[in-house]
């Protein structure tokens, strides 16, 4: 590979870890045309000093940002004075082993155009994780599958430790909120071939960690930001549109067979309810998730079924709630119903993205 490498590490108070740092990234990419650009916060531990005096021994460059704070848009500020065709991104912390960083070169060497040092592939691991950190990570996770179908494809799109081909973010438009720019690069970038390559996740070896509550706002913001400009949050509104004329079909019908086909209301319910889930599989199938009507998803019967159980699963749902929540806590029944209610929505709605237009 004879592309110059450019690894972006966004810095802030990091004074005990950058010449171990340096030492490590220098072996590991031995005999590789290579810079090191540090982006720092304005730190105030000698950080910047440290760096600076040992770049007459590394290709090191010293960016620091007086008046702007962020991990993630640290690394879109390293992205302007990047020389590199191949752009890494880690933290400073030593937490992400530069020693890995020839595997995920050797990657991009195989044909791939983004790869992400993960955690959750078979030979990663954060083994040194307590049990409040390993849930947050799960949820996020979880949430970035869920609201974001996109990166299902990887099992870590929120590593920090990454490497890709600048060609594929030549248009991209970055707007990164809070720490997660890996989740950021790879939805607004254009990349066809995304690889995992396994890393330990080690422990920080000096200095505090930075994470706060507040970065777990940032992500969900984030999250919201990248659904409203991939689309998924137009596909959650039609989704509840379709859902709402399903109750105009679910009570005309209703009312037509009981008052006018003389069929007991319970009974008439019960074509209503289907009559609702079939006119709501339709529309969604041409309206809301048009653009998975093919691939895995191709059997218009088999997306039938899936759709009906998943309503009717979701319908279970909402009756074990009401009472649940009328009954053990009693709580009036009605706001019981629209809790429910909600919940079952919720339920439709990731079950049927996840599973019957997936």
């Amino acid at each position: 590979m004879n592309d110059t490498i450019s690894i972006i590490i966004p810095t802030y108070n990091e004074k005990g870890n950058i010449a171990t740092l340096l030492a490590r990234i220098h072996q590991a990419l031995s005999g590789y045309d290579y810079e090191v650009l540090l982006v720092d916060d304005d730190s105030k531990d000698g950080t910047i000093e440290v760096a600076s005096s040992l770049a007459s021994r590394y290709p090191v460059k010293v960016i620091v940002r007086r008046n702007e704070r962020g991990l993630a848009t640290a690394v879109v500020h390293g992205l302007k004075v990047a020389t590199g065709q191949i752009i890494g991104v880690m933290d400073a912390d030593l937490q992400h082993p530069p020693e890995a960083i020839p595997e995920l070169l050797k990657a991009l060497q195989k044909g791939a155009d983004m790869v992400v040092a993960s955690r959750y592939v078979e030979g990663g691991g954060c083994p040194h994780w307590g049990l409040s950190r390993r849930v947050i990570s799960k949820v996020a996770l979880a949430l970035s599958h869920l609201l974001l179908p996109s990166t299902r494809q990887v099992k870590d799109p929120l590593s920090g430790f990454f490497m890709f081909r600048r060609q594929n973010i030549a248009q991209a438009r970055l707007k990164p909120i809070g720490y997660k720019i890996s989740l950021e690069i790879m939805l607004a970038g254009r990349f066809q071939h995304v690889v995992e390559v396994p890393y330990v996740f080690e422990d920080r070896s000096a200095g505090k960690s930075k994470l706060r509550p507040q970065q777990q706002i940032d992500y969900l913001r984030h999250v919201l930001s990248l659904m409203a400009r991939t689309g998924e949050l137009k596909r959650f509104v039609k989704f509840c549109a379709v859902g709402l004329s399903g109750i105009i079909v679910n009570q005309g019908f209703l009312w037509l067979l009981t008052e006018f086909a003389g069929l007991r209301y319970y009974v008439s319910a019960i074509f209503g309810i289907e009559a609702s889930i079939v006119s709501n599989f339709v529309l969604n199938d041409y309206f809301t998730f048009a653009d998975r009507r093919t691939g895995k998803s191709k059997s218009f019967l088999v997306r039938l079924l899936k759709f009906n159980v998943t309503c009717l699963a979701g319908a279970g749902i909402q009756y074990g709630l009401l009472l649940l929540f009328t009954s053990v806590f009693g709580i009036y029944y009605l706001i019981s119903n629209l809790i429910a209610i909600a919940v079952a929505f919720l339920w439709n709605y990731f079950v049927s993205s996840w599973w019957t237009w997936k």
